[in-house]
């Protein structure tokens, strides 16, 4: 590769990078072409060299979304698949999570966005699910089961939507008792 292209490379990268975390912290309408070029030393007229459109821009930037806890584990050289559920559960349901949205998790971030996106960000939304799903039920007791399956979205499901009820609610006693709640509660999963 040309030392041009890997320069385009690069500076796509950190477009899509820099997008992943605004779109988090903003949601999918809440930050235009215009302001994410300037955060990103471009110009918008460079937005073109890189993406057809706005939506290619955010199925690309919610894929790197979805994808981002995984390859910062594999950067520590940690195989997201072997951390235990429990552990996974404290680190998901965390404080810290509940407070850093703009690295956490893009589903308790923008569920209700994505659900009224493009078919493009949904496919995108769709097939981390999936692979969400998979690493989930993994983690279950005989992970080759019909019944880990269900419990790995049942799961998976709880902390998503205890994570957004925590990130609603403005009285902390109770943002954390629902974070304590659900970690509670898996804990006693049978």
């Amino acid at each position: 590769m040309g030392r041009s292209q890997l320069e385009k490379q690069k500076t796509h990268e950190r477009i899509v990078t820099l997008a992943a975390k605004r779109l988090r912290e903003e949601g999918l309408e809440g930050i235009g072409v215009a302001d994410l070029m300037k955060e990103a030393g471009l110009t918008v007229g460079g937005f073109y060299k890189h993406f057809a459109s706005r939506d290619e821009l955010v199925a690309e930037a919610m894929e790197s979304a979805i994808e981002w806890w995984r390859r910062q584990q594999q950067e520590k050289g940690i195989d997201p698949a072997s951390i235990p559920l429990q552990e996974y559960v404290d680190n998901y349901l965390s404080k810290r999570h509940l407070e850093e949205c703009s690295e956490g998790c893009v589903y308790a971030a923008l569920t209700a966005d994505m659900a009224r996106s493009s078919d493009a960000v949904r496919t995108v939304a769709t097939d981390g699910l999936r692979r969400n799903f998979a690493a989930m039920t993994a983690r279950m007791g005989q992970p080759e089961t019909e019944e880990a399956r269900r419990k790995a979205i049942i799961v998976s499901s709880l902390m998503t939507g205890a994570l957004g009820f925590a990130r609603v609610s403005n009285d902390d006693a109770l943002s954390s008792e629902i974070l304590e709640t659900v970690k509670q509660f898996i804990r006693d999963m049978p």
